[in-house]
Parts: structure tokens; C-alpha cells; sequence
């Protein structure tokens, strides 16, 4: 009953019984060609469902007019899509043809439940449509008459909010996405989510790195009191905060979306510039690189440069600026990476359990390889071993 109630207040109420109406069109043009035959549209109709974009259309239309609240959405429960497979073409014609079906339905009843209404009006008001116009089986008396003229009309509001839902439902089932359709959504969407997870991964490694260097930095030049230092600890500041600008602007324009291509990500051709910052910080950096780097799968080279990136910014932020030995050889079939340090407060002074450290593993996990992350013989070190042959 408030179905009901609220039924003439939506504006979707009158979207969909406009959507029933609209097969009529072909069916009132057909009549003027031959009235005698009026069952042939249906036999017309059928073939254009075999047509890929048919579907389209008619998925446009109806997520236009029967799901507004989904109007542009590509995980609605109508699809868009054009037919791919024989399955689709089939349900088609089907819908078609129930769609020509309810339309004739809706039709009758917008015509002559009015119609009703109106001879009911006319007989209570003791006057007559005509001899020609005769539509109630039944001429009631005036009183009888007056009443009942609002019978009709609600009698077609039921009939319009019941074949909306009908149509509606049956749109979802025979317009409504495959299962391959449904496999494809989910894993656009399962992508999606991993993308930006890695995004948050990525920002999170570039802008600490950033911001850890610059702590360091700003810290030694205070204490140092030398000037030469002092310009030295700004310069580095400057170089590696244009760097994690970069990275920022990158990340922002793939979360927006823009059409404009993002800058190429770092990779182990660039260590240089990680180095250069923690050696700026006051670190010590005895830097080993060996191997083709510059060859190596983009995957495996850009998870690399960011995985030595968080051990440095380990380093800088847990234990400041002590001696740290970097290993990065691209051997056959893997790439080994090794950041290690001494612990001047104890092997207790890192514990591992921070997200840094975390996503330094399951970025190794995702390549299919392994990272240790501990005290080891007095020092902390970063292990990450990536394999290559797979990722190729």
C-alpha cells in the first residue's frame, strides 16, 4: 500500500511507463501498413536481438529509464555492453519479445482505463459518450457511476507500478551482465584495489623517505653549527624533497584518473639518488651494484629501487647516521638486495613489526620472492632475494 502511496510521487514510476510505451511506436506504425496482421512485429523484432549492438541499446535505454539510480554505472544490474557471445544474443531476442509483449499490456490499460473513467464521469453528469463509444459492458446507475470513476485510474497505477517491476527484473535477467561479464568486473575491480594499495604502499616509502632525510639533515646542521655542513644538509633537503614531489604529483594524477601519461617510476638505475641522500645525511654508504640493473624486469627493478629505499629510511629513522653496507647484484635468475647496519642501541632497538618493514616483505612476496628483515651477527639487516625468470 505505501508502494503504492509513493508510487505517483517518483519520478521513476513515469520513466518506466514510458519505457513500456515506447515498443508501441513500431507496432502503430506497422498498422498503418497492414492492420490485418498485427502479430508480424513480433516476428520483425526478433532478428535485430542477434545484433551485438542491439544489446547496447538496449541496455542504454534501459538503465536510462528503469534504473536511473544506476544511470552510468558499469557495475549495475543491467549491462551496457554489447553482445560478445551467442548466450547474450539469445537473451536479446528474448527481451525483445517480452518487451513487445508487456508493451501491448501497458498500452491497453493507458487507453481504456482512462477511457473508463471518463464514460463513468459522463454517465454519473446523466448524459453519453455516444452510441458509437460504449466501453463499460455494464452502465451502472448515476450514483454508482460517480463513485466508481476512481476506480480506473487507481486500477492503472497498479497496472504501471507492477509491469515497471516486471520489466525491470526481467531487464536484469536477460540484460544483466554474464558471467563473464561479472569475472571481467570483478577483476577490473580486484586490479583497481591492488593498484591503489600499491599507490598507498609507494607514497608511504617515497614521502618517509622524504621526510626522514630531511629530519636527519635539519637535525646534524643544528648541532654541527658549521656552515659549509649547513649548506650541504639544505642542498640534500631541496634534492630529496623535488623527489618526493615527483612521486606525489605521479600518484595523484593515476588517483584522478587524468588521461595524461605519469612520469616513469624509479628504478634501480636511480639508486644513485637514495644513496646520495643517506650519504648527505650523514651515513656512510659502502655501496656495492653489480650485475646488468639496467636490464632487469620493470616489475623487479621498481620494486627493488623502492624496497632499498624503505631500508635506508629504516636506517636514518631508527639509528641516525651509522655506517650502512648496500649489496645489489642481478645475478642469473633472481636479484639479490642487501641493506645492513650496525645497532649502536642493541639488537632490541628495531623490533621489524613496523608497515615499512611489513611491506618490504609482501612486496618481495608479490614477485614471487622473499625478504628477511632482523638483527643479524650484531647488525640489522634488510635481505630481499626477487626471482626474474618468472616475471619476464
Amino acid at each position: 500500500m505505501s508502494l503504492l502511496l509513493r508510487a505517483p510521487f517518483r519520478g521513476v514510476t513515469y520513466t518506466r511507463w514510458l519505457h513500456l510505451l515506447v515498443p508501441i511506436l513500431i507496432v502503430s506504425i506497422w498498422m498503418f501498413i497492414e492492420p490485418a496482421w498485427p502479430w508480424v512485429p513480433a516476428l520483425i523484432v526478433a532478428p535485430f536481438g542477434l545484433l551485438p549492438w542491439v544489446r547496447l541499446a538496449e541496455g542504454l535505454q534501459a538503465q536510462f529509464l528503469l534504473t536511473p539510480q544506476e544511470r552510468g554505472r558499469h557495475d549495475g544490474s543491467i549491462s551496457t555492453a554489447a553482445s560478445t557471445r551467442w548466450g547474450d544474443r539469445w537473451r536479446t531476442v528474448a527481451w525483445l519479445e517480452i518487451r513487445l509483449l508487456l508493451a501491448g499490456v501497458a498500452m491497453t490499460a493507458t487507453v481504456w482505463l482512462p477511457m473508463m473513467s471518463l464514460e463513468l464521469a459522463v454517465t454519473g453528469a446523466g448524459r453519453s459518450l455516444g452510441s458509437d463509444v460504449v466501453i463499460l459492458p455494464v452502465i451502472p446507475p448515476r450514483w454508482l457511476a460517480l463513485a466508481l470513476v476512481p476506480v480506473p485510474l487507481v486500477l492503472l497505477l497498479v497496472v504501471v507500478v507492477l509491469l515497471g517491476r516486471a520489466v525491470t527484473a526481467i531487464a536484469a535477467r536477460l540484460l544483466g551482465p554474464s558471467a563473464a561479464e561479472r569475472l571481467s568486473a570483478l577483476e577490473a575491480r580486484t586490479e583497481q584495489l591492488l593498484e591503489r594499495t600499491r599507490i598507498a604502499r609507494e607514497l608511504h616509502d617515497s614521502i618517509g623517505h622524504a621526510l626522514t632525510v630531511a629530519v636527519v639533515q635539519a637535525g646534524a646542521a643544528r648541532a654541527a653549527g658549521d656552515p659549509e655542513f649547513t649548506e650541504r644538509a639544505l642542498c640534500a633537503i631541496e634534492e630529496t624533497g623535488r623527489a618526493a614531489m615527483e612521486d606525489l604529483d605521479r600518484v595523484l594524477l593515476v588517483l584522478r584518473e587524468s588521461a595524461q601519461p605519469p612520469s616513469q617510476r624509479p628504478t634501480l638505475a636511480d639508486a644513485d639518488r637514495l644513496l646520495n641522500s643517506a650519504r648527505a645525511s650523514g651515513s656512510p654508504v659502502d655501496a656495492e651494484l653489480s650485475g646488468p640493473l639496467e636490464q632487469l624486469p620493470g616489475p623487479v627493478t621498481r620494486e627493488g629501487y623502492r624496497i632499498l629505499q624503505e631500508a635506508l629510511t629504516n636506517v636514518l629513522r631508527h639509528c641516525g647516521p651509522v655506517p650502512v653496507r648496500v649489496r645489489v647484484e642481478a645475478a642469473v635468475g633472481r636479484l639479490d638486495l642487501e641493506v645492513s647496519n650496525p645497532l649502536p642501541g642493541g639488537p632490541m632497538l628495531m623490533t621489524g613489526t613496523g608497515s615499512g618493514l611489513r611491506g618490504i616483505r609482501e612486496r618481495a612476496a608479490l614477485l614471487g620472492g622473499e625478504a628477511e628483515t632482523g638483527p643479524y651477527e650484531g647488525s640489522w639487516r634488510v635481505r630481499a632475494r626477487l626471482p626474474l625468470e618468472r616475471i619476464r
